[in-house]
């Protein structure tokens, strides 16, 4: 929706730097194009780029309330209105219809508590000028982003990292050689953590507290808790259909064009038959590559067909792929090595040619169970039986084994600690495979290390649940929710995500094992509850594609060279071993083993670096002189 800058300095704030901070808020336009303000006082800037969805008359921001507050807001507030009834029963009254008005009332009312009160995607900063206290926050789920710097000259807030890197006082080059470890495991860097080694990240669920001379203080107001409930099943069933009904009806509310991305799955496809029902004309947006399969244009068609919908699509070649791949990687920030963000920033550019606002079924197989990888915790219970001895000598052997032979990974899975085994939806490269690709190699920073603190927090849930936390805490946050955010916002679209709500999550926690992984089937009982609410059922039982890239085929054929090339060139040597991934690319290339998430994860550091650490960015010159 939006994106702001903010800075509270430990002294009074100079012309010079009032410069840089506007520099600092000019750098996200491409967030908000509707309307640009700011706020400024002896210690305190806020600065804002909006995107107008609702009161688009009277939401201005930043916002002041009564003399004594500013605010500004990024997200949107889906229970905003019951809110603004309550307060208004309560005797308090509003001058414009606006989501921020009631954040600074309940904030006028309740102080740091309010924050629980909200259901919605959101970071926001209140300068409360009577305390000399600055307050900020991020939703639950961590949807909307918020980065910080705190040094001897203030805290520093951006809705973006590159913000930092317009003024001389926030800018931070130097990589955290942890993250940089993790990185290369996860394929992002896992937050509170950034890349870069003074930048952070204000967790889900949290507030940041500063007042005046004192340093920032962190505290949590809302912690992912699972709650697996033995009951009815055909009274989950109705749970789910009504909070999923409510949900998507709130997610509807907006005074611009809303649409829907659809693919063959059962999520996008859920959300978009619930919001038709709120606009029968609603568009659907769908994209694909020219690769055989490596596109889901004729399913989402399909289901489009059968919904009664228009279906809008786009396929995208290997040439457009590379071409703006830079200018992705700058505006994802930090380097993501998932590929599906790619097709994301594609479909999104196509989609705002139409609307304002998309919706999608992201959160949906984190929140009800719907990855493949939750069936392996079932698939591995022998071992359970199989004595850590045992283990440990059978884990030796398979050792031994060539890659590639069958039965070789279920005994390696089988004979190693989940907290070792599953870090998320992607584990590129292991802990024995790092030395060799980084220059800087140090063995205490560990997969384990990175997931000690996660999986001590889940120790009361069943295996099943256990993957759930660590995704919630690790790939939704660090992947899912970035891509989605950076790729839409790259085109002033708002990304709207039903299955992300708080009480959605209340009703889907309650859910038993079983009830998310039956059999061979995942997300089993979001399945069932709209099997009967849905004209057809062929989506709902669909192998998950998920935005696929043909990578694997094109790092050996069209795009061979233009990869070996960002090795050659790049001037990251201090952290990567040019002629180790060089040779990893010659190997994907003779095969007969898959490589390219390695390669992957190796070239989009190589091009972040380049962005950001070297900074080169003629794509940025180019858009600028148009």
């Amino acid at each position: 929706m939006c994106g702001f800058v903010t800075f509270f300095s430990n002294s009074s704030i100079s012309e010079e730097s009032k410069e840089s901070l506007r520099d600092m808020r000019r750098i996200i336009k491409h967030r908000g194009p509707t309307q640009d303000g700011e706020y400024m006082d002896d210690h305190v800037y806020l600065g804002f780029k909006r995107l107008s969805i609702l009161d688009l008359a009277n939401g201005l921001q930043p916002f002041s309330y009564k003399d004594e507050l500013e605010v500004v807001f990024n997200g949107e507030i889906y229970n905003y209105i019951s809110l603004r009834n309550e307060l208004i029963n309560e005797g308090y009254e509003f001058k414009t219809k606006s989501e921020v008005e009631v954040i600074a009332t309940l904030y006028s009312k309740l102080g740091d508590k309010f924050v629980e009160k909200l259901r919605g995607m959101f970071s926001f900063i209140i300068w409360d000028r009577k305390k000399n206290t600055l307050l900020g926050g991020r939703d639950p789920f961590g949807i909307k982003p918020f980065y910080y710097i705190e040094n001897e000259t203030g805290l520093y807030i951006a809705s973006e990292l590159k913000s930092f890197h317009m003024n001389p006082d926030s800018t931070y080059t130097e990589i955290d050689e942890e993250a940089l470890h993790n990185y290369l495991t996860f394929q992002f860097v896992p937050e509170p953590n950034t890349l870069l080694k003074d930048v952070k990240v204000l967790k889900p669920g949290h507030i940041i507290k500063k007042e005046l001379g004192k340093k920032h203080e962190i505290d949590c107001y809302y912690t992912i808790k699972f709650n697996p409930t033995p009951g009815s099943k055909d009274e989950k069933m109705e749970e789910i259909r009504k909070v999923l009904e409510d949900s998507v009806a709130l997610h509807m509310q907006s005074e611009v064009p809303v649409a829907s991305f659809l693919s063959g799955g059962i999520d996008s496809t859920v959300v978009t038959a619930l919001a038709k029902k709120h606009m029968p004309d609603l568009k659907t947006f769908t994209i694909g590559f020219e690769r055989k399969g490596y596109s889901e244009i004729d399913l989402a068609k399909e289901s489009a067909d059968k919904l009664g919908l228009e279906n809008i699509s786009k396929i995208i070649s290997h040439e457009e792929f590379a071409n703006e791949l830079p200018k992705i990687i700058w505006h994802m920030d930090e380097p993501v090595a998932d590929p599906a963000a790619i097709p994301l920033y594609f479909i999104a550019k196509e989609a705002a040619k139409h609307v304002t606002v998309i919706l999608s079924g992201e959160g949906a197989d984190e929140v009800f169970g719907g990855y493949t990888i939750y069936h392996e915790p079932n698939s591995l219970k022998m071992f359970d039986y199989v004595p850590g001895f045992m283990k440990k000598a059978l884990k030796s052997g398979a050792s031994l084994v060539p890659q590639g032979t069958k039965g070789k990974s279920f005994i390696e899975r089988g004979c190693t600690p989940m907290v070792e085994r599953y870090v998320g939806n992607a584990k590129i490269f292991l802990d024995n495979e790092k030395p060799e690709i980084l220059k800087k190699c140090n063995s205490k920073y560990t997969i384990r290390k990175a997931m000690t603190d996660i999986y001590d927090r889940a120790e009361p849930y069943d295996p099943i649940t256990k993957m759930q936390f660590v995704d919630f805490n690790t790939w939704l946050t660090g992947d899912i929710l970035v891509k989605a955010d950076r790729m839409t916002m790259a085109h002033a679209l708002e990304l709207r995500v039903p299955f992300l709500d708080k009480e959605v999550f209340r009703v889907a926690s309650k859910l038993t094992p079983d009830e998310k992984i039956n059999g061979h089937v995942t997300k089993y009982l979001l399945r069932e509850s709209f099997k009967s609410e849905l004209p057809f059922l062929t989506a709902l039982d669909r192998k998950k594609l998920g935005y696929p890239v043909p990578i694997r085929l094109w790092l050996k054929d069209e795009l061979y060279d233009w990869a070996m090339n960002i090795i050659k060139d790049s001037n990251a040597d201090e952290y990567i071993n040019k002629e180790v991934a060089m040779k990893l690319v010659e190997d994907h290339r003779k095969g007969p083993f898959d490589l390219s998430r390695k390669i992957w994860t190796i070239l989009i550091f190589l091009i972040w670096h380049k962005i950001y650490i070297e900074k080169v960015t003629p794509f940025l010159e180019l858009e600028n002189k148009q």
